[in-house]
C-alpha cells in the first residue's frame, strides 16, 4: 500500500495519512479512494478470503489532508461512530487562510445549509429550517505576508463546516476555489487534519494520533512555521 502512511493498526482500528485530492470512501464510482486502498492492504497483509470488512466512522473532504480512522470490526466501528456522534473525539486542524484574524483566539459560531443540489453550503439564520449548528474554536500560530496559519478545534462535525465558517468571515482557505479561495494550492486546499484522539474501542485508552504535514505545505509555508 505505497500510496498510503499508516499511523496505527491493530485488530480493532487502522489510520492512515489521508492524502489530498484521495476522496475517503467509494460509492459507486471507478475513481481510487483510500477506503478501497486500506481494504486492499489488510487483504493482502492477512491473507483474507473474501470481501474486508472496513467501517466508515468518518471522513474528510476530498481536498483534505490528515488522520483518518477506519473501524476494523463491527463493534468497534459503533463504539468510535458513537464517540463521533455525541463530539467525544478531540480533533485538531491546521488551515492557511487568506488574511488575518480579526483576534488570534476565538470561537466561530453559525448555523449551516447544504444545499443537496449543487453540494454547496452556506451560512444562514440561526434555527432556519434544515440548519445545522457548527461550533469550532480557532487559535492563529502565525501571520505573515497575508497569510494566516491556524490551529482550529471544531466542536461539531458538519459538511465544509471549517471551510464555510472561515471563508464567510472574509478568510477562505487558501486553494478553496469553491469557497472564495483566489489562491491556488495543489494537491488539494491547505487544510490538515492534523491529529484526531479518541477512545479506543476495547481498551478505553486514549489513543491520539497524529499525521505530518504534506511536503506541498512545507516549503511554500515555511515563513509562516519559522514563527
Amino acid at each position: 500500500m505505497s500510496a498510503l502512511e499508516i499511523l496505527f493498526e491493530d485488530n480493532h482500528l487502522i489510520a492512515v495519512a489521508k492524502p489530498a485530492g484521495m476522496p475517503s470512501t467509494h460509492y459507486d464510482g471507478s475513481e481510487e479512494t483510500v477506503d478501497r486502498l486500506v481494504k486492499a492492504h489488510l487483504k493482502e497483509k492477512y491473507s483474507k478470503p473474501g470481501d474486508v470488512f472496513l467501517g466508515i466512522v468518518h471522513r474528510l473532504d476530498k481536498p483534505t489532508s490528515g488522520v483518518l480512522l477506519f473501524a476494523r470490526t463491527s463493534k468497534a466501528a459503533g463504539r468510535i461512530a458513537e464517540q463521533f456522534r455525541t463530539g467525544a473525539v478531540d480533533k485538531i486542524y491546521w488551515a492557511i487562510v487568506e488574511g488575518r484574524m480579526k483576534a488570534d483566539d476565538g470561537t466561530l459560531e453559525d448555523w449551516l445549509w447544504k444545499d443537496d443540489s449543487s453540494g454547496q453550503v452556506s451560512v444562514v439564520r440561526p434555527h432556519a429550517a434544515g440548519a445545522k449548528h457548527a461550533l469550532v474554536h480557532y487559535h492563529c500560530r502565525g501571520a505573515r505576508d497575508g497569510w494566516s496559519w491556524l490551529e482550529l478545534r471544531p466542536q461539531t462535525g458538519r459538511t465544509h463546516q471549517l471551510r464555510v465558517q472561515l471563508a464567510s468571515r472574509g478568510h477562505p482557505i487558501l486553494g478553496d476555489f469553491k469557497y472564495g479561495s483566489e489562491t491556488p494550492f495543489a494537491p488539494g486546499i491547505a487544510l490538515h487534519a492534523r491529529s484526531l484522539t479518541v477512545l479506543h474501542p476495547i481498551t478505553r485508552e486514549p489513543l491520539a494520533l497524529t499525521a505530518e504535514l504534506p511536503n506541498s505545505w512545507r516549503g511554500r509555508f515555511a515563513h509562516l512555521f519559522a514563527g
